[in-house]
């Protein structure tokens, strides 16, 4: 596609927007795209030449694709759709697919009463599936699901009293863990069948913190569906009524990490939908309760405190488009005490912040570091291939080998 075919290319994704009655940002936003990109499309500052973007978009405009572009065919063989990404999370699926624990509810003629397993050791399992969660391990963490969570989902079923509560509160754990991963590889039905499930056990348990963090996971779950409506419904009914209930009583450091986090994920939401003043007073508040609480915490698995907090505010100022105060905050920034996904995530959202500046030697350092400390999460997530597919476009026939490599692992070389 050269100069004046992009030009061109964005003068018709403007005419066609325009006819139908939408903004950049809700463009943007029905693609999983910030409005950032959406106006150098526009501008012709950005080749589209991904297939199944071009769907996406004439699909969102209302338009046949040969007219949003008439040098592509009207139909043939030739069109090769994008490969899918490898899904390290393919077995998980399974594992929350149907009931459970059924044949605990009828069970068969031969199976003699089953002994509850020791909430010890399935206290230990849980942690290392969280452990593998936040090295975004997400194959390890598969194989070990594949035998915790029937366990626990038995163990609830068999067991009554304190253990019967303690297994609960495991499980809650568990789904989160199961959710926030399937959020990584863009499983959002998943994700969210294991929020509710979180949810569920954790309000079984007595646990209505548990239940709050299990409302942050499903609002990601919806913000990943593209249904910022219900993100944003799920994170404020949480927030709200947390805050209700608190009163005038200052919070403990749990109940900040909740409040914090719903925050955070109003931020997300926010930016997706371009609603930029929005999004900066969600971080602001953030800001405020992670200083108040002092230190970094990981209450709940959720990593809240003032680096995370700064973490978010860049990945939220490249949904906004804010490349250089995105660079700014997370350059400065020492992420090396938090989890190798909170670091990985801080990388790829500098990588994509440095393609918006098409600096591309940045940009590919920063990708190429945070595959090295999170490869399953960098070549699989959707952002993250986006990022590596737009860096290719740019380099062109100069994009050094390195870079090559990396969008063949990652899948994000368009056809």
């Amino acid at each position: 596609m050269t100069d004046d075919q992009q030009r061109a290319f964005g003068r018709r994704v403007k005419e066609f927007r325009r006819a139908a009655g939408l903004g950049q940002p809700d463009l943007a936003a029905r693609l999983g795209k910030s409005a950032s990109w959406m106006s150098q499309v526009e501008r012709g500052l950005i080749p589209v030449r991904n297939l199944d973007i071009l769907r996406g978009l004439a699909y969102e405009l209302g338009v046949a694709l040969h007219k949003l572009e008439p040098s592509l065919p009207t139909a043939g063989p030739e069109e090769q759709p994008e490969p899918a990404p490898v899904n390290y999370l393919d077995g998980a699926r399974l594992l929350i697919s149907g009931h459970p624990a059924l044949d605990v509810l009828l069970p068969s003629a031969e199976r003699t009463d089953e002994q509850p397993v020791s909430v010890a050791d399935l206290a230990r399992r849980v942690d290392t599936a969280w452990a593998l969660a936040h090295r975004s391990e997400f194959a390890e963490l598969t194989a070990e699901l594949r035998t915790l969570v029937p366990a626990l989902e038995r163990a609830v079923r068999i067991s009554d009293g304190d253990e019967r509560t303690a297994g609960l509160r495991l499980l809650a754990r568990t789904y989160q863990a199961l959710s926030a991963s399937f959020v990584r590889q863009d499983e959002a039905d998943a994700a969210w069948v294991a929020a509710d499930r979180a949810i569920g056990a954790a309000e079984a348990s007595g646990q209505p913190l548990e239940v709050c963090a299990g409302m942050f996971r499903l609002a990601h779950a919806f913000v990943r569906l593209k249904r910022l409506d219900q993100g944003e419904h799920a994170a404020r009914t949480a927030l709200q009524t947390l805050r209700d209930h608190l009163g005038d009583r200052s919070p403990s450091p749990e109940e900040s990490s909740i409040i914090g986090s719903l925050q955070l994920v109003l931020a997300l939401v926010h930016s997706r939908a371009g609603r930029r003043a929005d999004a900066k007073a969600d971080i602001e508040a953030a800001r405020k309760v992670a200083q108040a609480m002092g230190a970094d915490r990981n209450d709940y698995d959720l990593e809240f405190g003032p680096t995370n907090v700064e973490i978010q505010a860049v990945a939220t100022n490249v949904e906004l488009g804010d490349a250089g105060e995105a660079i700014d905050i997370g350059e400065a920034l020492d992420a090396s005490d938090l989890s190798p996904e909170r670091q990985a995530r801080l990388l790829m959202d500098l990588g994509r912040a440095y393609v918006q500046r098409r600096q591309t030697g940045e940009a590919l350092e920063c990708l190429l570091r945070a595959e090295e400390l999170a490869p399953e999460m960098l070549r699989s997530h959707t952002a993250a291939r986006a990022a590596i597919r737009e860096l290719v476009l740019i380099s062109g026939d100069s994009a050094p080998p390195e870079l090559l490599e990396l969008a063949d692992r990652a899948d994000a070389r368009d056809s």
